[in-house]
């Protein structure tokens, strides 16, 4: 099954392409010649997952399913949430770090947290999945199936960096049941237990019932 995941994070599309497996063909907005810059404006996961798969089946008219992730902290009333990809370019001091920039992220987390004992942590991922139904054999009118899975780990912020594996927050989330973060673990052990992996399975389960 040939389906558009609406990224063109090579972390991301690997990640997605390991947890389903051969049976589907997933392939990125590169792929299918969207090199636009979507935006991402919702204040809740849920509204920016939604917003760029509408973005894709509207423009592409193509089955798509699009993520967000956020990493919810505790101590910080839930804080980065829906901004984690942006949460060090949003501080107002002076910062001149971009979005995505995972260094200055964690930086600006470890030091909001500071000695605070309290380093209870979520990953929590959305995905939003459009479905494409031809109401017809010939294609000529379609309908549109919208749905949604989450996906959440728990664990919390460790005090600095460990690992050199995964991406974003990777190095300073270490997941509940276990003694190393997701840097740490590797790709095979996070694609089993992560907020992805969970929300992915989810996608996966439904997408077989086609």
């Amino acid at each position: 099954m040939k389906i558009v995941f609406a990224t063109n994070n090579t972390h991301k599309l690997q990640e997605i392409r390991a947890i389903l497996g051969p049976s589907f063909e997933v392939v990125s907005l590169a792929d299918i010649g969207c090199h636009e810059d979507i935006p991402e404006t919702g204040q809740t996961l849920e509204e920016n997952a939604m917003m760029k798969a509408e973005y894709v089946y509207n423009k592409y008219q193509l089955s798509c399913f699009a993520d967000d992730t956020g990493l919810e902290v505790d101590a910080l009333n839930g804080a980065p949430g829906v901004y984690s990809a942006r949460y060090a370019a949003m501080a107002d001091n002076g910062s001149t770090a971009i979005s995505h920039d995972s260094e200055a992220n964690m930086a600006r987390l470890l030091h909001e947290l500071g000695n605070n004992n309290n380093r209870k942590a979520r990953f929590r991922t959305v995905i939003a999945l459009i479905e494409k139904k031809d109401v017809c054999p010939c294609g000529c009118t379609a309908i549109k199936k919208v749905h949604t899975f989450e996906g959440i780990v728990n664990g919390e912020i460790i005090r600095e960096r460990r690992g050199g594996e995964g991406f974003g927050y990777d190095p300073i989330f270490q997941p509940e049941g276990y003694d190393q973060t997701f840097a740490e673990l590797g790709a095979d052990i996070k694609n089993q237990i992560s907020h992805r992996a969970r929300a992915t399975q989810k996608l996966a389960e439904y997408l077989k019932t086609l």
